[in-house]
């Protein structure tokens, strides 16, 4: 399996982080990707940058750079039990990839119901394309409810490489989750959530997980670059040259 575009990656604007666009660009080229994404966190997070900061990215970041292309997106924060985020609709509309994500260390875990509401509620948000990392226990939902939402919302759900290191009990979830998105022909993409440009395109968990799971190629909407593209084109009117 092999993945031409990572989704999900930090840069320094987020503070706890600790490389720069550019390095993190490089790192990409250097492991053959021919896509990826910056999605800086907002709002609520300590240290996040401003809304300018991703209002000005169509100014401030080119299309492509070293024979990468370039998403300018975000990690938004699920901030309460109703599913609301923490950057306004018109910042998230100016995005060619916004994530939503809970963060543990931000929104406290609820209920099993009240995590299935709040996912609803992001799946009938018309200014997310992403879900993030929602495997982890503590915030379970139901699967089985939620994932043809995200189906008829048009949603893509990310496998997010970190999270088997960073989240240990979010495994068998994810897979569960995967499963259920292959299903339903929810699209998955495979991110590293990188912090430091050593991570970026480092997959191998997220790969070997889900090969052992049987998840097809088929459902991974970036191990194919002209899939990928299309998809990138229909949503945001982009051209790529691959």
């Amino acid at each position: 399996m092999k993945i031409i575009a990572d989704t999900h990656t930090h840069t320094l604007m987020s503070t706890h982080a600790y490389s720069t666009l550019i390095e993190n660009i490089n790192e990409a080229k250097k492991k053959g990707l021919k896509f990826i994404a910056v999605t800086d966190h907002t709002g609520t997070m300590p240290g996040s940058p401003d809304n300018t900061y991703f209002t000005c990215m169509w100014s401030g970041i080119p299309d492509e750079y070293e024979g990468v292309y370039i998403l300018r997106g975000c990690e938004t924060n699920i901030i309460d039990e109703n599913g609301n985020v923490d950057v306004p609709d018109g910042v998230m509309d100016s995005l060619e990839w916004v994530i939503a994500s809970i963060h543990s260390y931000l929104t406290k875990p609820f209920d099993f119901d009240t995590h299935t509401k709040i996912w609803t509620n992001i799946a009938k948000n018309p200014h997310i394309d992403v879900i993030g990392h929602c495997g982890e226990e503590r915030f379970s939902f139901d699967y089985e409810k939620v994932i043809p939402l995200f189906a008829e919302y048009g949603k893509i759900v990310e496998i997010n490489a970190s999270s088997f290191k960073t989240r240990p009990t979010c495994k068998d979830n994810c897979m569960k989750i995967a499963r259920l998105c292959t299903k339903h022909n929810v699209p998955l993409v495979v991110s590293s959530d990188a912090h430091f440009a050593s991570d970026v395109g480092n997959f191998d968990l997220a790969i070997k997980n889900l090969t052992e799971a049987g998840i097809p190629e088929s459902s991974i909407l970036n191990t194919d670059a002209k899939r990928f593209a299309e998809y990138l084109t229909k949503k945001t009117g982009r051209q790529f040259n691959l």
